[in-house]
């Protein structure tokens, strides 16, 4: 079994998983998905129709070809649209201190918000949010804040066909529902990367889906 000593931020991704996953205990907004694999949680209405439509808006103002760091949009693993929300907006600023305040985690651990758009056809095929230590990417990522410990999405709308989040190996499908906000751990409860987050965005079939995402760090974002 791999040591505290040889993986990177194992400890900070304990201290951060049990003191989210108290605070999210304690909330009675906060309903657990029952799995023995991963700590998934999510709220209904946490956003309401008015700020979901404003954010879709927004989305499809900064929407660009997304990528994933060495792998390029022309690979077709992930063919949505992403991009970063303005943090100044108002409105944007207010939602990221609301997920903020349901974690209980400190501010500038969190990263920009942002906004993915996914048309008819597009996906974005399994893979995981935290990253993976071996990869030259890691060097970099180590400087802005370190490993990712917990995903916050929210959809912001409902897809006619298709467009569910797919975790494969927990074999649970969440269909998009308006201002429903997904939570889960990226590690295990002792600081280890946890295989099982792994997810897809499966291809919308028919309409187009509208998320946004916040990840955390174990260090300040930068």
């Amino acid at each position: 079994m791999a040591t505290t000593q040889n993986i990177p931020d194992q400890d900070a991704l304990r201290r951060m998983g049990k003191q989210v996953r108290e605070r999210l205990a304690a909330d009675p907004r906060v309903y657990k998905i029952e799995t023995d694999k991963v700590e998934l949680f999510a709220v209904g209405d946490f956003l309401t129709p008015e700020e979901c439509q404003r954010l879709c808006l927004m989305v499809d103002e900064t929407a660009r070809p997304s990528s994933l760091h060495e792998i390029g949009y022309d690979s077709g693993f992930r063919t949505s649209y992403s991009g970063d929300l303005n943090p100044h907006n108002s409105v944007v600023k207010e939602i990221s201190q609301r997920i903020d305040n349901l974690l209980g985690v400190k501010a500038i651990v969190g990263e920009a918000i942002q906004g993915q758009r996914y048309m008819e056809g597009q996906e974005f095929k399994p893979h995981n949010d935290w990253f993976y230590t071996s990869e030259n990417y890691w060097k970099g990522e180590r400087k802005r804040g370190g490993q990712r410990s917990w995903t916050t999405m929210v959809f912001l709308n409902e897809v006619d066909n298709g467009g569910e989040t797919h975790f494969t190996e927990l074999g649970i499908k969440i269909e998009p529902k308006t201002g429903v906000l997904l939570i889960w751990n990226n590690a295990l409860p002792d600081g280890r990367p946890n295989e099982s987050t792994i997810h897809a965005g499966t291809p919308v079939l028919k309409g187009t889906k509208y998320i946004i995402t916040k990840w955390y760090r174990t260090r300040k974002w930068k």
